[in-house]
């Protein structure tokens, strides 16, 4: 079973002619064998400077940075996946709800777009577009989705 997986999710991403998300939007249940596969595909964003990429995945919440309040505001998080790599997460909070009580060691889950830089990358669009033009991404802490 283990083996059809994999085949089926390499061909996946052979058939869409690069890297994309291996999950949908609402964020099925996590196994470890997509959560390896989640941060192989990060990794490989990393490591090929890719941007614009529609990611699922999830970490532990290394580092809490002060919101940015230049334009749209942004809650701002320094995540490390399960495989070392470390991803800034820029939450727009003035259109969605801010994560109140996150603390360092918590896990976050993410589903947003990626942006390569080289720290590792920013992980945003974690909110609905009101304007309907880029996919709905969220963000899930403590049971409770953000969006």
């Amino acid at each position: 079973m283990t083996k059809r997986l994999l085949f089926a999710i390499a061909l996946a991403v052979l058939g869409f002619g690069g890297i994309q998300s291996l999950t949908g939007p609402l964020g099925a249940a996590v196994t470890a064998e997509r959560v390896q596969s989640e941060d192989q595909i990060l990794a490989s964003a990393f490591s090929n400077r890719q941007s614009d990429l529609q990611l699922q995945g999830s970490g532990t919440v290394l580092k809490l940075l002060a919101d940015d309040n230049r334009g749209n505001r942004h809650q701002r998080f320094i995540l490390r996946l399960d495989s070392g790599q470390t991803v800034l997460v820029a939450h727009n909070i003035d259109l969605a709800p801010r994560i109140d009580g996150i603390s360092v060691g918590d896990r976050v889950a993410f589903y947003g777009e990626y942006e390569w830089n080289p720290q590792g990358g920013v992980i945003h669009w974690t909110h609905d577009d009101p304007a309907d033009r880029h996919v709905a991404g969220w963000l899930r802490h403590g049971g409770q989705m953000y969006r």
